[in-house]
C-alpha cells in the first residue's frame, strides 16, 4: 500500500490525482501532516508526500530504523515539477515509484542513488536475494576496480559494467552467483539464484513441522541455500496437503504439481511401490524434482520421527538447469514516448542486445553499462533470430529488437521457430506502423481491417495477389506494408488495381511516410488519384472499405454499418 500526504491544496489536487489513478494501491492519509507521515509509515510499503524534501527528512528521520524494512519515500515538490526518491531507493522501491509517479503526473523523477545515476543495476535490485558487503561491492563496481564475478550457477543477470568480471586476485572485490549455502567473504556479494527445485511427498496429515524440517535438513546436510529454492514439486494428488502448502507459505515459494502419468514417466534412482500404490508413480520426491531435468543433488531421503513411527514425509533436491531469457522486443514505430515503459525496462534487463543497427541506434542510449550489442544489416533476419536464441541458451539475458512489434513482420516469427522449450520466451508488444499511421490519418482502422506485406521477398506474389482479392471482396480496409521499393514498383499498382475491381475512385487512400519521426508525412488521397510513385518502402498505404469517408480532412472508416445507416 502506498500512503499519500499533502498539506496544501496543490498539493492534494496531485495527491487526488495519484488516488484516482492507483485507487487499488494508494491510501489518503488526512489529519496533522505529522501525524499522517508516523501512520503511514507504520503501516505502508511506501509513501508519497506531496511535501518540501527538508520537512520530510525532518518528519521521518526519527522513524528510520532499516534500509531493509522501511518504507520507500517519495517527495514530490509543490508545484509538481519533481518526483524525488528520498529513502529506499532499492529495498522500498523508492526509485521506481519516482518514475511512476512522474509518469502520472508530469514531474521529472530524481534518482541520487549512485548506481542508478550511471545507469548500474543495483545489486539488490537484479530480482535475486543478495547477502555480503552491498555497499563495498558496489562502491568497487562504480570506481572502477576490476570485479571478480564467479558464476558458481548460470542464471541471466542483466548487463553489468565491464570492471566486473576480471580473473580472481587477492583482495578483489567478488559477485558471486550460488545456491550453495557457503556464506559471502570480506568484499564479497553473494547472489542466490532460484536454482534447486525440491520434491516433496507426504503421507496425509504430515505435519508442517515434519515437511519443512525435513527440507531444511536435506539442504543444510548438502550445504546448499535455502534462498535458492524456487519451488516444492509434488504429484497432483498431494496439491492440497497442508504439510507441503503450510512449508512452501513459510519458504515463501510455490507448490507445482505433476500427474501421476507424467512422474511415472520419469527415470529415477530410488522407485518404491508404496507411493506406486497410493498415488499412481513409483516415486513423488526425485520424479517430482526431475520432472524438468536437471541435476540430482539429493537423492529421495525420509523424514525421522522422534517417537520412531513411520516416515510422514520424503524430499530430493535437483538443481535445474539454467534457463536463458529470450525478450523479443517491439520498438514501435521510432518515436521515443512510443516505445512502450515494458520494452524499456526489457532492454535495461538484458545483458545481451540483438538487433537491425539502425534499430540499435535507436535505443543505445536505454542500454546498460556493458551490454554486448549484436548488430548486423538488412537481410540478416534470421541469422539474428539464431544468434539470440543461442545467446539465450548460454544462459543469457537476450533482447531482441524489433520496429513495430517484433510479431509482425517483423523477429519473434523466426526466433520462435528457432527457439525450443530449453529458454524462456518473452514478448513485448509494440505499437504497429499500422497503428501509428492510423492514428496520424484519422481512424482509418475503425471496423474490420487487415494488413498485407507487398514484399515478394519470401512469399510468392501469387499468394501475395490471392489475399489482395481475398480482401477486396471482402470489403476490407488494408494497410500495405512494404508496399514499392526501387527493385520492386509494379506491385503496388497491381494490388490497387485488385481493390479498384471492388471499390470506387473516390474510396479515401492515406499515405503516410516515417510514422511518428521527425520527418513524418502524410497525405489522404483517393484510390483513383493515387500515385505510386510517391510511395517508398518507409511509407504505409491504408485503403479505405466501401464505407470509409473523408471529414474534414482525416479517414474515418464507421464502426458498424446499421449505426452509420440510422444515422444517416
Amino acid at each position: 500500500m502506498i500512503g499519500l500526504i499533502s498539506a496544501t491544496a496543490a498539493g492534494a489536487a496531485a495527491r487526488d490525482r495519484l488516488a484516482a489513478a492507483w485507487p487499488a494501491r494508494t491510501r489518503v492519509y488526512e489529519g496533522t501532516v505529522a501525524d499522517a507521515v508516523r501512520r503511514a509509515f507504520a503501516e505502508c510499503d511506501q509513501l508519497v508526500c506531496f511535501l518540501a524534501t527538508g520537512a520530510v527528512v525532518r518528519l521521518v528521520a526519527p522513524l528510520l530504523a532499516d534500509k531493509a524494512s522501511d518504507p520507500g519515500v517519495v517527495c514530490v515538490d509543490e508545484a509538481g515539477r519533481f518526483a524525488v526518491s528520498l529513502v529506499g531507493g532499492h529495498a522500498g522501491g523508492a526509485n521506481e515509484l519516482s518514475c511512476e509517479v512522474g509518469e502520472l503526473l508530469g514531474a521529472e523523477p530524481v534518482v541520487t542513488t549512485a548506481t542508478d545515476a550511471v545507469g548500474m543495476p543495483g545489486l539488490d535490485t537484479l530480482g535475486l536475494p543478495v547477502e555480503g558487503d552491498v555497499a563495498g561491492v558496489s562502491r568497487a563496481v562504480l570506481d572502477g576496480e576490476p570485479v571478480v564475478l564467479d558464476t558458481e550457477t548460470v542464471w541471466p543477470l542483466p548487463a553489468l559494467p565491464p570492471n566486473v568480471g576480471a580473473p580472481a586476485r587477492e583482495g578483489a572485490a567478488v559477485i558471486r552467483v550460488s545456491d550453495r549455502a557457503q556464506g559471502p567473504a570480506a568484499r564479497e556479494v553473494v547472489l542466490r539464484p532460484p536454482s534447486l527445485v525440491v520434491g516433496v511427498g507426504a503421507s496425509r496429515g504430515a505435519p508442517v513441522e515434519e515437511v519443512l524440517g525435513l527440507v531444511e535438513e536435506a539442504l543444510a546436510d548438502a550445504g546448499l541455500s535455502l534462498r535458492s529454492v524456487a519451488e516444492l514439486a509434488t504429484v497432483d494428488a498431494k496439491s492440497e496437503e497442508p504439510g507441503i502448502l503450510g512449508a512452501a507459505a513459510r519458504l515463501g515459494v510455490p507448490v507445482v504439481t505433476h500427474s501421476a502419468g507424467e512422474l511415472a514417466a520419469v527415470a529415477v534412482p530410488n522407485p518404491s511401490d508404496a507411493p506406486l500404490a497410493a498415488v499412481g508413480t513409483p516415486s513423488v520426491a526425485e520424479a517430482a524434482a526431475l520432472v524438468g531435468g536437471g541435476e540430482l543433488l539429493v537423492p529421495k531421503r525420509k523424514s525421522v520421527r522422534a517417537d520412531g513411527s513411520p516416515a510422514m514425509a520424503t524430499v530430493a533436491v535437483v538443481r535445474r538447469p539454467a534457463r536463458g531469457r529470450l525478450a523479443v522486443v517491439g520498438l514501435g514505430p521510432g518515436a521515443r514516448d512510443l516505445l512502450t515503459p515494458r520494452a524499456t525496462r526489457e532492454l535495461r534487463r538484458a545483458s545481451v542486445l540483438v538487433g537491425l543497427d539502425q534499430y540499435v541506434d535507436q535505443i543505445r542510449d536505454l542500454l546498460r553499462p556493458g551490454t554486448l550489442v549484436l548488430e548486423s544489416g538488412l537481410g540478416a533476419e534470421e541469422e539474428r533470430a539464431r544468434t539470440a536464441v543461442a545467446e539465450a541458451r548460454r544462459g543469457q539475458g537476450v533482447a531482441l529488437i524489433g520496429s513495430g512489434d517484433a510479431g509482425v513482420y517483423a523477429m519473434a516469427s523466426p526466433a520462435l521457430a528457432e527457439a525450443s522449450d530449453d529458454i524462456d520466451v518473452v514478448g513485448v508488444p509494440g505499437v504497429t506502423a499500422a497503428l501509428a499511421a492510423g492514428a496520424i490519418l484519422g481512424a482509418p482502422l475503425g471496423h474490420d481491417h487487415v494488413s498485407i506485406s507487398l514484399s515478394d521477398l519470401h512469399t510468392p506474389w501469387e499468394v501475395i495477389e490471392r489475399r489482395v482479392r481475398a480482401a477486396a471482396e471482402a470489403d476490407i480496409v488494408v494497410t500495405f506494408y512494404n508496399p514499392r521499393s526501387r527493385g520492386r514498383d509494379w506491385q503496388l499498382p497491381k494490388a490497387l488495381a485488385i481493390l479498384a475491381e471492388h471499390r470506387e475512385p473516390v474510396t479515401p487512400v492515406g499515405v503516410v511516410r516515417n510514422a511518428s519521426r521527425p520527418d513524418e508525412s502524410s497525405r489522404v488521397t483517393t484510390l483513383g488519384s493515387l500515385d505510386p510513385a510517391i510511395v517508398d518502402m518507409m511509407t504505409v498505404v491504408t485503403v479505405g472499405n466501401t464505407a470509409t469517408r473523408e471529414i474534414a480532412g482525416r479517414m474515418v472508416t464507421p464502426r458498424g454499418y446499421r449505426w452509420q445507416e440510422e444515422s444517416e
